[in-house]
């Protein structure tokens, strides 16, 4: 476990009991600090915590008016930790009201290490100001209600989206439906910057439509090579080799070079330590 580090502009404590490596064990799960302890912090501009301790007591005391306003909070949700955590008494929907109401420049980076999508709905509220979402697991599914619900709820202030699974099945979250989900996120969330997806079906149609979409403000779209597929029907139509075509039509539709992922293990990165990445990267964008 890290020992947290205070100072007048920012609190990072994490577990390292959070991690897609390492399941949730019988043991004490208490918060590293107590809310008498963060009320002496009144001048916190950042904050990150497991999910868990975001509690309704916790968010009344982060939006009183005797504090600075907060900036930047930066949530670790971890699934099997759930069944020793779990997620009673979290943050409501009023509680999150309150907080922008004096927070409002608030924004929220989250990172949901093998959860399922029961347990998001739960935690995703319409008034949480959600700015990073990182969804990774090895069995649990994201599913398309979800993915929906991100696109309506978040089009506003969406500008990372990270979606991995390191599983040798990849879903197809397009299955039944008219309109591929991530292709109506790219165009419902209109400050999307950065779409990173790998264990998920992409079709390469769909791919090209992001492109598109989304243009020279997406700055980072990075598709593992095994995740893409090719619809037969549409190449039939189509000459030349389909990747090549791929390759072509994304990169115009981005105004800039663009190239499939061809190491997952890139893309998959430990998530404790690429959590502490970004939280402090975060945190440093205030």
């Amino acid at each position: 476990m890290e020992t947290p580090v205070f100072s007048s502009r920012r609190v990072y404590w994490t577990a390292l009991t959070c991690t897609k490596f390492t399941r949730g064990t019988k043991r004490s799960m208490s918060p590293l600090i107590s809310p008498s302890e963060l009320d002496r912090l009144s001048n916190l501009h950042s904050l990150a915590l497991d999910f868990s301790d975001l509690t309704s007591e916790l968010c009344a005391l982060l939006a009183s008016t005797r504090r600075t306003p907060l900036h930047r909070l930066s949530l670790l949700l971890n699934g099997p930790a759930l069944e020793f955590k779990p997620l009673e008494g979290t943050a409501t929907e009023d509680d999150w009201k309150a907080l922008v109401r004096v927070s409002a420049n608030l924004r929220v980076y989250i990172m949901a290490l093998e959860v399922d999508s029961s347990e998001l709905l739960r935690v995703l509220k319409p008034s949480l100001p959600l700015e990073r979402l990182h969804l990774d697991s090895y069995s649990t599914l994201v599913t398309d209600a979800t993915l929906e619900l991100i696109s309506q709820q978040y089009n506003k202030t969406l500008t990372q989206f990270l979606l991995l699974r390191d599983d040798p099945d990849f879903p197809d979250l397009s299955v039944n439906r008219n309109e591929d989900p991530l292709v109506l996120l790219a165009w419902r969330c209109t400050q999307l910057a950065v779409l990173v997806i790998h264990g998920y079906t992409v079709w390469s149609h769909n791919l090209v439509a992001i492109s598109r979409l989304r243009g020279s403000s997406l700055r980072v779209l990075t598709v593992s090579e095994e995740s893409i597929d090719f619809d037969p029907d549409q190449s039939v139509c189509m000459e030349g080799n389909p990747v090549h075509n791929l390759v072509k039509e994304v990169s115009l539709g981005l105004g800039r070079v663009w190239h499939p992922c061809l190491d997952s293990s890139l893309v998959l990165s430990e998530p404790t330590q690429h959590f502490h990445r970004e939280l402090h990267a975060f945190s440093m964008g205030m």
